[in-house]
C-alpha cells in the first residue's frame, strides 16, 4: 500500500512546498493538540511518508518544514484535499483518490492533524545545518568567465514561472529564450543580481538560496539558510548576501562566492524580544543592509564596509557616504556613533538600531537612501524616518494597505514624487517627497499589487491584481497623473507585473495563469509586439534596471 521512498519523499516535498507559498506571511497561531495515542500513530505515518525529506523533528531537510508556524494560513481542509487528491502541474500524487488508496481517509486526516501540532524540537537552523545542506552543482572556478552566447548582457531578463517552478533567461532585444531551468519551489522576494550581472541569486519560501551563473547557464551552488525565508539582498561590492527569515527569527549573511555562512544574527530588539523579519534591503549609498522587523518597533542598519584603524589595531565599521572621501566618511561615522571595533564584541556586521513609533510591515526608500518610508497594517499613516538622525521626520496620510515595496519615483512638475499601489483599495497614491503630502489619489478599477515605469518612458503601469477586474492594466501619464489607457491583455486572466527593457522601449507583462503568457508591448504606442506562452509567469527582472537601481522598478 505504500509507494517507493523516492516517490514518498518527492510527494511530501511538493505538498509542503505548496503549503509554504500560502503561509509565509502568517504569524504563529495557537494549535490544538492531539491525544497522545493518536499522535503516536500519526508520528509513525510521518516517519514512513515524510521524514526522509523533512527531518526527524519536521524542521526540514531536503524539503521544507512541516510546522504550524509555516502552515498558519493554510486551512487544514485544504491540506487534507491536497494529500487526498494530489496537485495538478506537480508530481504530488493522490494518496486517497478514486484511483489510488495509498492512505486511508483516517490516515490522511491523522497525518494532516499531526503537521499542525507544535514540534517539541527547538525551531533552530544553525550554521552547521546551513553547511550540511550545501549542494555544489558545479565548480565555479572551472567555468568560463565569458558568456557562452551572444546577447547584450545588460538587457537580459530572468522570468520566474511559478506554474512549474522554473525560470526563463530571456534576451531583451530579440525576446528569445536563452535558457529555461528548474528552480526551488515557491520563490519569493525577487531574484537579485551580482553587481556585474553575471550571477543571479534566488530565495525560496523554505529557505533555499540558489546561485545561477548566467554566463554559463548553470546553477552552481545552493544552501538552505533557514526554515522559512522572506527575501534576500546583495551588497554593493557583490561580496555579501543577506537572508531575512521568519523561522528562525534571524538574518543570515552569506559569502556570495560559495554561499558559506559568515554570520547569523538573531533578530531581537534592545529588550530581547524576538521578531520575524519582514524584509531585507541593500542601501547602496550607505554601504549597508537595512533590516525590517515585523514584531518589534525597530529597524536595523547593518554596515558591511569597513576601513582600517591602525591606532586600535583593528577595523572600524562605518556608514559609507556616497562620493565622500574615506577620511570624511570615517569622521562623520564616528560622530554618529559608528565606532565599533571588529575585534570587540560587536564583531563584523554590527547593528545600528533605529526605534520606530509603530510596527512597520512595508518599506520604501528615497533614491538617496536617507529617508525610509514605512507603514503599519493597523495604521492610517505612513512614517518617514531619517536614517541618519534615526528620527521620524513626517507622517503621510496613507489609508487602505499601500504596497510600498512596489512603489516607484519620477519627476513631476519640477519635484520628485513617489507613487504606490494599494492592496486593499482601488487607488494609486502619489506623494510629494519634499513635503511628504499626498498630491493625488488616482482611482483604479480595483486594488493593485505591482507598479512599474522607466526614466525614458512617459508612462507608469499598474495592475488591478485583486478583484473582478484583475485582467486589467492601467497606463498612467506621469506628466498629468491621469490614466490614459486601460488594457485587457488576456480577457478573463490575471494580468500583473510589468518590467521595462534596459532602454525603456518595451514593456514585458505577465498573464498570471497556468496557461499564461508573457506579452511584450511597445512602451510608446502601447501595441503588442509579441506573445510567449508560459506557465504562470510572475516577476520579470531586467539586469541593467536592477543593478543600476532604475527609479521605475522595485529594488
Amino acid at each position: 500500500m505504500t509507494k517507493s521512498p523516492f516517490l514518498r519523499s518527492l510527494a511530501v516535498v511538493i505538498l509542503s512546498s505548496f503549503f509554504a507559498i500560502d503561509t509565509a506571511q502568517a504569524a504563529p497561531t495557537k494549535n490544538t493538540s492531539m491525544p497522545a495515542t493518536e499522535q503516536a500513530v500519526a508520528k509513525k505515518l510521518y516517519q514512513t511518508h515524510c521524514q526522509s525529506c523533512h527531518g526527524v523533528n519536521r524542521l526540514g531537510a531536503m524539503g521544507p518544514a512541516l510546522l504550524p508556524e509555516n502552515l498558519a494560513r493554510f486551512r487544514k481542509d485544504k491540506a487534507i484535499n491536497v494529500i487526498n487528491n494530489g496537485r495538478s502541474a506537480t508530481q504530488m500524487p493522490a494518496f486517497n483518490s478514486a484511483l489510488t488508496k495509498t492512505l486511508s481517509k483516517d490516515e490522511v486526516e491523522s497525518l494532516a492533524s499531526y503537521i499542525y501540532t507544535p514540534s517539541k524540537a527547538s525551531l533552530s537552523w544553525t550554521v552547521a545545518d546551513i553547511n550540511a545542506s550545501k549542494i555544489q552543482h558545479f565548480d565555479q572556478s572551472k567555468l568560463p568567465n565569458e558568456a557562452q552566447f551572444d546577447a547584450d548582457l545588460m538587457n537580459l531578463f530572468i522570468v520566474v514561472e511559478l506554474g512549474d517552478h522554473s525560470a526563463t533567461l530571456l534576451d531583451g532585444d530579440t525576446f528569445e529564450r536563452l535558457d529555461r531551468f528548474k528552480t526551488r519551489f515557491a520563490l519569493h522576494g525577487g531574484p537579485k543580481y551580482s553587481p556585474d550581472g553575471r550571477f543571479v541569486f534566488f530565495a525560496s519560501r523554505d529557505g533555499w538560496i540558489s546561485k545561477y551563473d548566467i554566463y554559463n547557464r548553470k546553477t552552481v551552488v545552493e544552501v538552505r539558510a533557514a526554515i522559512n525565508t522572506r527575501n534576500i539582498a546583495i551588497s554593493n561590492d557583490g561580496q555579501y548576501l543577506i537572508v531575512g527569515n521568519y523561522l528562525p527569527n534571524n538574518v543570515v549573511i552569506l559569502n556570495t562566492r560559495d554561499l558559506s555562512p559568515l554570520k547569523v544574527i538573531a533578530t531581537k530588539d534592545s529588550d530581547g524580544v524576538s521578531s520575524r523579519v519582514s524584509a531585507v534591503y541593500n542601501a547602496p549609498p550607505r554601504h549597508s543592509f537595512i533590516v525590517a522587523l515585523k514584531d518589534v518597533k525597530e529597524v536595523w542598519e547593518i554596515p558591511y564596509l569597513a576601513i582600517p584603524n591602525k591606532k586600535k589595531g583593528g577595523v572600524e565599521a562605518y556608514k559609507g557616504l556616497a562620493h565622500a572621501s574615506p577620511m570624511k566618511s570615517q569622521s562623520k561615522a564616528q560622530a554618529e556613533g559608528w565606532k565599533l571595533d571588529l575585534n570587540k564584541k560587536s564583531g563584523q556586521f554590527p547593528i545600528r538600531r533605529i526605534k520606530t513609533d509603530d510596527y512597520l510591515n512595508d518599506f520604501f526608500f528615497d533614491p538617496d537612501y536617507i529617508n525610509l518610508i514605512g507603514t503599519a497594517r493597523n495604521s492610517h499613516n505612513g512614517q518617514v524616518i531619517n536614517l541618519d538622525t534615526k528620527k521620524k521626520v513626517a507622517s503621510i496620510a496613507l489609508t487602505g494597505m499601500p504596497h510600498l515595496g512596489s512603489g516607484i519615483t519620477w519627476n513631476y512638475q519640477g519635484k520628485q514624487v513617489f507613487a504606490s499601489p494599494n492592496i486593499k483599495e482601488g487607488k494609486i497614491t502619489v506623494i510629494d517627497m519634499e513635503t511628504w503630502q499626498v498630491i493625488k489619489e488616482i482611482k483604479t478599477e480595483g486594488p493593485g499589487f505591482f507598479m512599474r515605469s522607466h526614466t525614458n518612458s512617459p508612462y507608469a503601469w499598474t495592475d488591478v491584481f485583486f478583484g473582478p477586474n484583475n485582467d486589467k492594466v492601467h497606463v498612467i501619464d506621469k506628466s498629468t497623473l491621469e490614466i490614459v489607457k486601460t488594457l485587457s491583455p488576456s480577457p478573463g486572466k490575471n494580468a500583473a507585473h510589468v518590467e521595462f527593457t534596459k532602454d525603456g522601449k518595451y514593456v514585458l507583462l505577465s498573464v498570471w495563469d497556468m496557461d499564461g503568457e508573457l506579452i511584450v508591448y511597445d512602451a510608446e504606442t502601447l501595441e503588442i509586439v509579441k506573445r510567449m506562452p508560459m506557465k504562470k509567469p510572475s516577476g520579470k527582472y531586467n539586469v541593467f534596471n536592477k543593478i543600476s537601481y532604475e527609479k521605475g522598478t522595485s529594488h
